[in-house]
């Protein structure tokens, strides 16, 4: 018979579980529980320093339920118009999407996993795990990523072919090539990548003599966007769904 494991989850104050997710500082997270805007498992909690364990936690804090997270995962449907950077130049940053306890979390920096371009849409990943973003975009990992193409003139055989065996950039002799590659229509296709260089998908298009209208993420590993998750919204990832 299997033995039962002996760890147990890890236990902090209310205090400290809030500060940990991002809603203040100490001084803020204590406010939030002496004025009784803080509630686990259907009742409200009045003492900051009121003892709670992790494993499953869930607190509602104003009304709004907030799983606890020791390290945050999200999946953001990203809408054009924003940049992937903690200090954008000319766009907001997809951080602005988020609410405050996400950005402003204790256990580091959320940050995207990869970038997607100002103008591209779709799945976009968001962690403060620095071990799992080097997982997700370290070249020998091999991260599947499927975009959707539009181009400005029909897709041809040729240029699918071309794709499919790889094509020269310009900063790197070593042909790169779509690991599945598929026309979706008469302007579009679909791609699959497992690198992210810099503007990747719209340099090999270029290549092959076509230029890209609009471009969307559509997968991440085995990861799609959710049923009904709206560009701008986002949901909790589970990273073993990766």
């Amino acid at each position: 018979m299997a033995k039962k494991s002996s760890r147990r989850a890890a236990a902090l104050s209310v205090s400290q579980a809030l500060f940990s997710q991002g809603f203040g500082t100490r001084r803020d997270c204590d406010g939030l529980v002496l004025n009784g805007l803080v509630t686990v498992a259907g009742r409200v909690i009045d003492d900051p320093d009121e003892p709670v364990e992790t494993d499953g936690l869930v607190l509602t804090v104003e009304g709004r339920d907030w799983p606890w997270h020791e390290k945050a995962l999200i999946l953001l449907h990203k809408p054009a118009g924003y940049e992937c950077s903690q200090k954008p130049k000319h766009w907001p940053s997809v951080m602005t999407l988020l609410p405050p306890p996400l950005r402003w979390r204790s256990g580091g920096d959320l940050q995207p996993v990869g970038r997607l371009d100002q103008d591209t849409t779709g799945l976009l990943l968001l962690t403060d795990d620095g071990a799992l973003i080097h997982r997700l975009t370290h070249p020998k990992k091999h991260v599947d990523k499927v975009y959707e193409v539009s181009c400005a003139r029909p897709v041809t055989e040729e240029q699918l072919a071309k794709l499919r065996a790889g094509v020269v950039l310009n900063d790197d002799p070593v042909p790169v090539r779509s690991e599945e590659c598929e026309i979706t229509g008469e302007l579009t296709l679909r791609m699959m990548l497992t690198e992210g260089k810099y503007h990747q998908v719209k340099r090999m298009i270029a290549a092959v003599g076509n230029h890209v209208e609009a471009l969307h993420r559509s997968r991440f590993g085995r990861l799609t966007i959710p049923d009904g998750l709206a560009p701008g919204q986002w949901c909790w990832v589970d990273p073993a769904a990766i």
